[in-house]
């Protein structure tokens, strides 16, 4: 697939925390109306992870903030932006996702470390 997303690499910034989670928000959208449209769900996450993958790496050059200062590399951010694709989906729409891939993500959810108190 080319990457359509070129900005001049000056303009590049890594991805803020505000930018992923904006970037997860809509993947997990896409996947919920891609499942309501008939999209087998593996089709539909892998999709939407792309289109993550995609814009990181076009608009950022792979850089997100919250990982540091070594760029990813396309199958890297794949891999991520599949699994926030399947938790976002698992959160905006539950009843698209596979009743196992759901307990999958609620076992991972509840291995997580809470987020420490805003201070």
């Amino acid at each position: 697939m080319p990457l359509v997303l070129s900005p001049a690499a000056a303009l590049a910034a890594p991805a803020t925390p505000a930018e992923m989670n904006l970037y997860t928000r809509i993947a997990a959208v896409n996947a919920c109306i891609s499942r309501s449209a008939g999209v087998d769900f593996d089709k539909a996450v892998g999709i939407a992870g792309e289109t993550i993958a995609q814009v990181i790496l076009g608009q950022h050059q792979g850089l997100i903030q919250q990982v540091g200062s070594k760029a990813l590399t396309l199958e890297e951010l794949r891999k991520g932006s599949i699994n926030s694709a399947v938790i976002g989906a698992y959160e905006i729409c539950p009843k698209q996702v596979p009743p196992d891939v759901a307990k999958k993500v609620q076992e991972a959810l509840s291995k997580k470390p809470a987020a420490p108190a805003p201070k």
